[in-house]
């Protein structure tokens, strides 16, 4: 099964920059509670449901493709629950990082998960010399400024937010990532992935603006309300609870139709159809993304 492939992925590549030498245990053991056990694993799920809809030829690169783009989310969680952005003390039902391991500690596993993810790529240089580089390059662009996760959380310090741009950044750059780097991991063009990856990461913020309100911290297993307590922009706020809703539907109503032509559009858009359901009933009790 699919989820089986990315588990063994993500373990075989979790700290491949760690040599024979001693390492500190403290930052292993708190890497390892980062990741493990996982959330949905949605962007790598996607990511490998593209590849394989292209024909999956270099299935090693996928893997490390899928566990590169779980490494910058992680990161990423680590680093927003910090106390110095949403100071959060929950995430996928467990203490976060920084409450059980120290500030300094969740800094620094933020910061070596980014690096093993551009490590796990370039591990892969010997064995795809023209497409790592690419895959390296595709994660660093949505990892970072101007229009990746780290613009994205940099929006929410702006006095004038542009909801659209912000949401792109903060949540579709990854969801974008995953499709295009799938394509690219399995040989195909990557630019024809952009729309389905910035529709999915659309409806995944619009159903998270939506969970913050109308869930409660044991459905989502991270605390809610932290639009309104940090003053965040949010589609609720903007739109209401039934237009986010309608937002929500109308993203997800073109989501299977930007599809690309490729072996495997069927069984894609079955996968597709099942992420749309789920985040449908957000009003319901959700898995941890």
């Amino acid at each position: 099964m699919l989820n089986v492939r990315i588990e063994a992925a993500i373990q075989k590549n979790i700290c491949t920059t760690i040599g024979a030498g001693p390492a500190p245990d403290g930052l292993r053991n708190a890497i390892n509670y980062t990741v493990f056990p996982g959330g949905a694993r949605i962007r790598p799920t996607i990511l490998m449901s593209v590849a394989l809809a292209c024909g999956d030829e270099s299935p090693g690169l996928s893997d490390a493709a899928a566990s590169a783009i779980e490494f910058i989310h992680c990161a990423s969680l680590v680093h927003d629950d910090l106390p110095c952005f949403d100071d959060s003390a929950l995430r996928r039902g467990k203490p976060t990082v920084h409450r059980a391991f120290g500030e300094t500690t969740a800094v620094l596993v933020g910061d070596s998960l980014i690096v093993n993810a551009f490590a796990t790529l370039a591990a892969q240089a010997a064995h795809a010399p023209k497409r790592a580089p690419e895959l390296i390059t595709y994660l660093a662009k949505y990892t970072g400024f101007p229009h990746g996760i780290c613009a994205g959380q940099a929006w929410e310090d702006e006095s004038v937010i542009d909801l659209a741009s912000y949401h792109l950044s903060k949540t579709g750059a990854l969801f974008i990532a995953a499709t295009q780097m799938g394509a690219l991991a399995a040989g195909h063009d990557p630019e024809p992935w952009q729309e389905l990856g910035a529709r999915i990461g659309q409806a995944f913020q619009v159903a998270d603006d939506l969970m913050d309100v109308l869930s409660n911290d044991q459905d989502i297993g991270k605390p809610v309300g932290q639009d309104a307590k940090n003053n965040r922009p949010n589609a609720v706020t903007e739109y209401g609870v039934e237009g986010a809703k309608k937002l929500l539907n109308d993203v997800l109503g073109g989501a299977i139709a930007s599809i690309p032509s490729c072996p495997g559009e069927a069984q894609l858009a079955k996968m597709v159809q099942m992420q749309s359901s789920r985040l449908m009933s957000v009003h319901q009790t959700h898995p941890h993304a």
